[in-house]
């Protein structure tokens, strides 16, 4: 795909974004737009750096941590977020790569990034991933639990969480869990919200999103 294209579709997302912002009154530079490059190579996402973008979401640690060095290195201004599921063992990873985690779902996943970023210096921004839909199959901290799990981050672990994250069920209607989720980081004291993709980002816009996590719409279907 040519940097021209994958340029126009960049500005048709920013645009649509900000349509559903002004329509819920909200300034659309409060949206943080998450190009997901996730199984997307090199030679697709440099017409999309070229073109300005700077934030990028991936899903699994070991496929970014193969193509990103090399692009940060001539991109230094590239904030890189991982909002796929998060193996303990892979937090020194993730931490020296990310600056952004979205998917602590688990006491074991926050004090593995608490140690990590303790040893690296480094502190990434920091999600609670809630599982709305309360799927077994599914990561994600189940909303009840949420409140515990974001008082050990804040209390033992001295970690800034910054919002929640999630992803609704596929069978479901997605507004249903964006208000939940934003009820919810309301009662927590929690400004931001990491929800909505490629199908439903402008209705997440539209109930408070922060982050949205957009990938076919920037570099077409994946393969």
């Amino acid at each position: 795909m040519s940097q021209s294209e994958i340029s126009d579709r960049l500005a048709s997302v920013r645009s649509r974004i900000a349509a559903a912002a002004a329509a819920d009154k909200r300034d659309a530079a409060c949206v943080t737009l998450i190009a997901v490059s996730k199984t997307f190579g090199p030679d697709r996402i440099a017409p999309a750096l070229e073109a300005g973008h700077r934030v990028f979401g991936e899903n699994r640690v070991q496929e970014a941590k193969a193509k990103w060095p090399a692009l940060k290195d001539r991109y230094p201004d590239t904030r890189l977020h991982l909002i796929g599921p998060l193996q303990s063992n892979k937090a020194k990873e993730a931490v020296s790569l990310f600056d952004a985690i979205h998917t602590i779902d688990r006491a074991r996943i926050a004090e593995a990034i608490a140690e990590e970023m303790v040893k690296r210096g480094r502190r990434p921004e920091l999600f609670i991933e809630v599982n709305t839909g309360e799927e077994p199959q599914k990561a994600g901290v189940l909303p009840k639990e949420t409140a515990g799990l974001l008082r050990l981050c804040r209390e033992e672990l001295k970690l800034d969480i910054a919002g929640l994250m999630c992803i609704p069920p596929m069978d479901e209607a997605p507004a249903i869990h964006f208000a939940f989720l934003a009820k919810l980081a309301g009662e927590l004291g929690l400004a931001n919200l990491s929800m909505g993709m490629s199908a439903d980002f402008e209705m997440a816009v539209q109930f408070g999103a922060t982050h949205v996590r957009v990938g076919s719409e920037i570099f077409g279907q994946r393969g």
